[in-house]
């Protein structure tokens, strides 16, 4: 007669083992590849953003749409930024998108699929994407009167961006990114020398976000888009600004100097 075998405790270890490895490496492999497909929604997004920007500058003599800029309105202060404008605690889609090909997905544009921070500037019902302050996009001051009682305000009251007949590095200079501080999401990039802002705080809360595997997508002023994946520190780097307001290495700057931000 022949006698029937189980398996051996050994066996059963072994087996146990494999099927563990096996089912691991498939969650790594679904979890890499949903961060890949994130990424790519991303870049989409980046690019859908520049693509209306340029449409905006095409009808205002070459210029990218203004960073930010104040008006009072109402009894209340109207912002309007590059992405979305509030006023009166209502929010709406900002300068760009009448001239994008999906205004009704404004939201779903402005959204990285990888950014779990909060938004800190106002209400912005979408969060993740910087645009380049310092060296493109017109910042405005808050308004001001004047000794003789004139309002200065919006375009009467702002620092100007390099104006499209100074772009020489169109394919180096960065026009919108992944944003990131220690606070949560910023979406005015900053370049990191201060030359213009003379502001360390204000800049080293404008760092890039490294939020895709340690990678930031980045659209460039010639239209393409493509990952940086080595954050740097910025020339007046030290541990407090590194720690707060940065929090580096998970932000920072695309070059350690201007080179990355400047047109000229």
């Amino acid at each position: 007669m022949n006698a029937r075998r189980g398996f051996t405790l050994i066996e059963i270890l072994v087996t146990t083992g494999i099927i563990g490895m096996l089912v691991a490496l498939s969650v790594g492999g679904l979890r890499a590849a949903g961060e890949r497909s994130r990424a790519m929604s991303c870049r989409s997004n980046l690019r859908q953003i520049f693509i209306a920007s340029l449409a905006y500058a095409n009808c205002n003599q070459g210029h990218l749409p203004a960073a930010v800029l104040y008006y009072r309105s109402g009894g209340a202060m109207r912002t309007v930024a590059w992405d979305f404008e509030q006023h009166a605690g209502k929010v709406k889609p900002g300068a760009i998108w009448k001239f994008g090909d999906r205004p009704d997905r404004t939201d779903a544009v402005h959204q990285c699929p990888d950014c779990r921070v909060p938004s800190t500037f106002g209400a912005d019902p979408a969060t993740g994407y910087q645009y380049n302050t310092t060296y493109l996009g017109a910042e405005g001051l808050l308004p001001m009167t004047t000794s003789s009682g004139a309002v200065l305000e919006g375009w009467r009251r702002v620092r100007p961006g390099v104006g499209p007949g100074q772009w020489r590095h169109t394919d180096t200079t960065a026009v919108f990114a992944d944003g990131g501080w220690r606070g949560g999401a910023n979406k005015f990039m900053r370049a990191p020398s201060a030359k213009v802002e003379n502001d360390l705080g204000m800049v080293y809360a404008g760092g890039s976000a490294f939020r895709h595997r340690g990678q930031c997508n980045v659209a460039w002023l010639d239209g393409h888009v493509s990952l940086m994946d080595e954050p740097q520190q910025g020339p007046h780097a030290s541990p407090a600004l590194l720690k707060s307001p940065l929090d580096w290495p998970r932000n920072g700057f695309l070059s350690n100097d201007d080179s990355a931000y400047d047109p000229r």
